[in-house]
């Protein structure tokens, strides 16, 4: 890889949730192409505030990034360096709800099949947790691909380095 801007992010799942939001927004400052793609409806949509934001961080400087809200995970993660996804249950949906939901979100499920479209180099991520079956196949978040373990410990990391600052009132 080259630049980020050379970089093509893919998420598949719940567009209508702060990580999805994150990566759209990080995407388009950091000037990457990201694809989104998720079910329709409006448990799904992106607010369009952050669609609105994303076009003026798009916008803002000539290497700034886009992102592309696609029709199909297919679409999403064609030719794609990333692809990511994020857990479809983190809100403690159950029951009949539970099952339409996932149904919903199926045909957005990270499996080998849909990591064909990306580059044969492609990364999966998922920040965890992650439910193996539902966001993602465990062929996909176990395999060669996968580098969400080390996406974890780079996480820690970072909190780790911030906890310091807090304790030594580095940070107010």
């Amino acid at each position: 890889l080259g630049g980020l801007q050379d970089v093509t992010f893919a998420f598949c799942g719940d567009l209508n949730n702060n990580v999805t939001y994150d990566l759209m927004r990080t995407g388009c400052i950091m000037g990457m192409n990201v694809r989104v793609a998720g079910p329709k409806g409006e448990d799904f949509v992106i607010e369009q505030s952050v669609l609105d934001e994303c076009a003026k961080l798009s916008g803002a400087t000539p290497n700034a990034g886009t992102v592309q809200v696609c029709d199909t995970a297919e679409e999403a993660v064609a030719g794609a360096d990333f692809v990511y996804t994020d857990s479809w249950m983190s809100y403690g949906v159950k029951g009949e709800a539970r099952e339409k939901r996932f149904n919903q979100l199926l045909p957005y499920q990270v499996n080998e099949d849909l990591m064909k479209h990306a580059k044969s180099s492609a990364k999966f991520m998922n920040c965890l947790p992650a439910m193996r079956g539902d966001e993602q196949t465990s062929e996909v978040i176990d395999g060669p691909q996968s580098i969400v373990f080390d996406q974890a410990e780079n996480r820690m990391h970072a909190q780790k380095a911030l906890l310091v600052k807090l304790i030594e009132r580095e940070i107010v």
